[in-house]
């Protein structure tokens, strides 16, 4: 999984024996680029995502069957953008800056930051009583709403987004196990720049309120988010660095 756990966790969750193979998380580094950051924005007008629709004929094949028209929900994206893609940036940087300083080196913020604000582009193709229905989705929705990883990532295939952030944002559900979504051939690994990014994204998805669930404390999250380090579907030092971030913010609050 890239992060290899040499003995079954115990209750603590960490242990200061993990083995780390240092090869699995080759990385590039990128200076801050203040524009290009804010640029990032041009990937998610309505005539923007028009001209990525009529690039790529595979977007209409996703979703012929509950979007034929491939009408564009932009009010939905641009609450995304605001809340859930801002808060799950926050989230990736915070939990960046509380990993060991070896791993911080060896993290792509910027790939991460990218893949955090466009992460659920998709959305914007998703029906909205799909995406806001107020109760439990039926196997069909489901299916529907587990399409809006990949249709982000076919969005964006053809702009100038490099392939690892095209990679983070199709694979955001993914995990070491592969129990995820979409679909990951044997050459997937997932990464510490995907764990980053996919803890961050059920975070914020836990600790938010939605159509058809009200937002759990921050102790609920990280106690179902534990259970993923449980089956090794997350690494421990990464979970590690989420609730340290989790427990700085709470003192930043009461201060």
């Amino acid at each position: 999984m890239g992060l290899e756990i040499s003995r079954p966790l115990g209750v603590s969750g960490i242990t200061p024996n993990i083995y780390i193979e240092p090869k699995k998380y080759a990385g590039s580094s990128y200076p801050v680029d203040t524009f290009e950051r804010t640029s990032i924005d041009r990937y998610t007008t309505e005539a923007a995502i028009k001209r990525m629709i009529a690039s790529n004929p595979k977007i209409k094949n996703i979703t012929k069957k509950y979007n034929p028209n491939l009408n564009l929900n932009m009010n939905e994206l641009r609450e995304l953008l605001s809340t859930h893609a801002a808060d799950t940036g926050n989230i990736a940087m915070g939990i960046i800056e509380h990993l060991p300083f070896s791993l911080q080196n060896r993290v792509d913020s910027k790939a991460i930051s990218d893949a955090a604000y466009l992460h659920d582009l998709g959305k914007v193709l998703i029906p909205p009583e799909v995406l806001n229905k107020p109760g439990k989705l039926d196997s069909n929705e489901t299916k529907i709403m587990h399409t809006h990883s990949e249709l982000s990532y076919e969005l964006l295939k053809n702009s100038k987004i490099n392939d690892k952030t095209l990679k983070l944002i199709r694979n955001h559900h993914q995990n070491a196990k592969k129990t995820g979504y979409p679909w990951v051939g044997n050459d997937f690994s997932a990464d510490l720049n995907l764990q980053i990014l996919s803890v961050a994204d059920k975070y914020s998805a836990l600790t938010e309120k939605r159509a058809y669930k009200e937002p759990m404390s921050p102790k609920q999250a990280l106690t179902i988010i534990y259970q993923d380090v449980k089956e090794e579907k997350l690494h421990p030092i990464v979970f590690k660095a989420l609730i340290n971030y989790v427990n700085n913010e709470a003192l930043t609050k009461v201060s």
